[in-house]
């Protein structure tokens, strides 16, 4: 259940940094398909500015993904860190954080998942950087679970992540039905399996 920038892109920033924003906000709310004549309009940049800093569309692409990778991954430490030392609390800060999500306006699942199945082309090179960007936060969700005295912290990892996952792409379609919370006891189940230590 990851996180994009929707903000409008402010005139002060430079070209490269206007691009970013507009395709971040663009693909997000309109699918990977959107045109690269909307994406400059929005940005309100030359086409040559697009070639000069990314090489094309699938380099803008792929360094919007790689930047929104960067704000998700800092949103999970950031969770984390708010749940102190108890790494079962940690896990719980996280999912209370994931949680509140869906309920922007504007939320249409996760950036990663929605951009890995509609980016068509198996070489498109923002392909690696999800596949990496997934694998990061199962880590983190594994280290805790690791920390947590889990007997199957890497098992545990996958199960957590296939929650936040599917209760991500639940609320873009059916936000109604609350996925995330309907996770929790799932999560509960996952988590209690850890038997600290001492």
């Amino acid at each position: 259940m990851d996180t994009t920038n929707t903000t409008k892109a402010p005139r002060s920033e430079g070209p490269r940094e206007r691009l970013l924003r507009a395709a971040d906000e663009l693909t997000y709310r309109e699918g990977m398909h959107v045109g690269v004549d909307a994406i400059l309009t929005a940005a309100d940049v030359a086409r040559r500015s697009l070639y000069q800093h990314f090489g094309g569309k699938d380099g803008l692409v792929t360094e919007m993904l790689a930047k929104t990778s960067e704000r998700t991954e800092q949103l999970y430490a950031d969770a984390l860190a708010a749940g102190g030392d108890d790494p079962r609390e940690r896990l719980r800060s996280l999912f209370a954080v994931l949680e509140k999500i869906p309920d922007a306006p504007g939320y249409r699942g996760c950036p990663f998942v929605n951009a890995d199945l509609t980016l068509a082309d198996p070489a498109h090179p923002a392909h690696d950087v999800i596949r990496a960007h997934k694998r990061r936060l199962r880590a983190l969700l594994e280290g805790e679970l690791r920390a947590a005295g889990h007997p199957d912290p890497a098992m545990a990892g996958v199960q957590l992540q296939l929650l936040i996952d599917g209760a991500a792409a639940v609320a873009a379609s059916r936000p109604d039905e609350r996925p995330a919370a309907a996770a929790r006891p799932l999560v509960e189940l996952v988590i209690s399996q850890a038997t600290p230590a001492g």
